[in-house]
């Protein structure tokens, strides 16, 4: 029989020796989550939880293949990884965060405040889309960051319409407190979440950040579950959230339409 003949499948033990180093690989991509631009070897290797040498050798292959870059001595995320990361989902065309730009931007526009777009991953929000508005608010918050669920608008948000399944997760890890205004009883937490579905909108009021307010509301899959969430954040000093729940309410109704045509 003639033809090209199928690549040998790998051996147990080539498995077994191959596995961790893939691990090892991706520990030292996620040593850049929350972290400054570049990093030196010594610091990634001790994120990682690697020895320097490992991670001097796995960062060479990751450079050759264009997953991080050399910058003098420190190294960087390569741009082949945001050629990936805007391959996903959630990005592509007609993804959820192509769909909701043209809805952020109006709703930027009607409040002039800082705009968000998230989806809710376990106990933490994960931010799709940050717009800034008039205030140029120094925000703790990212496009592709992390914060907890429990004591954010946007986490509430999606969390009062995702089941008892996903609170129960979210309550079991611990309300995290960042603030002293944070929530950190689940009665009250609780309490709060029965409030949001009753109205369709969540506040922070300085729970993720001092001097930070916030309203969100859940975009609604068909199933009436919350696959994301759009929120307006303002300084506590000169915005008030209650006064923007009706934008936000809407925005959020015509992304889930949008998504769900």
């Amino acid at each position: 029989m003639t033809g090209t003949l199928a690549p040998e499948a790998p051996t147990r033990e080539s498995d077994k020796q191959a596995t961790p180093s893939v691990m090892k690989a991706l520990q030292l991509l996620d040593a850049f989550r929350g972290s400054g631009p570049t990093l030196g070897v010594s610091e990634i290797a001790r994120r990682a939880g690697v020895p320097k040498s490992t991670a001097f050798r796995l960062l060479t292959h990751l450079e050759q293949g264009g997953y991080v870059e050399r910058i003098g001595r420190d190294y960087c995320l390569g741009r082949h990884l945001f050629e990936l990361g805007n391959s996903v989902p959630l990005c592509r065309p007609h993804g959820l965060r192509e769909t909701a730009a043209p809805h952020l931007g109006q709703l930027l526009v009607r409040t002039q405040r800082l705009v968000n777009l998230a989806v809710l991953e376990g106990t933490e929000v994960v931010y799709l889309e940050k717009i800034h508005g008039q205030d140029q608010l120094q925000v703790a918050s990212a496009v592709g960051g992390r914060m907890p669920a429990g004591c954010s608008a946007l986490g509430k948000a999606m969390l009062a319409f995702s089941g008892r399944e996903a609170i129960r997760t979210v309550l079991e890890g611990g309300l995290v407190r960042r603030t002293r205004y944070s929530v950190a009883d689940p009665a009250r937490f609780l309490a709060e979440l029965s409030r949001v579905r009753a109205e369709g909108v969540a506040f922070d009021r300085e729970e993720i950040q001092l001097g930070l307010v916030c309203a969100a509301a859940p975009v609604l899959g068909p199933d009436g579950r919350a696959v994301a969430a759009v929120s307006v954040s303002g300084p506590a000093t000169r915005f008030n959230p209650v006064t923007a729940a009706a934008e936000v309410r809407r925005t959020a109704d015509a992304i889930a339409r949008d998504y769900r045509g």
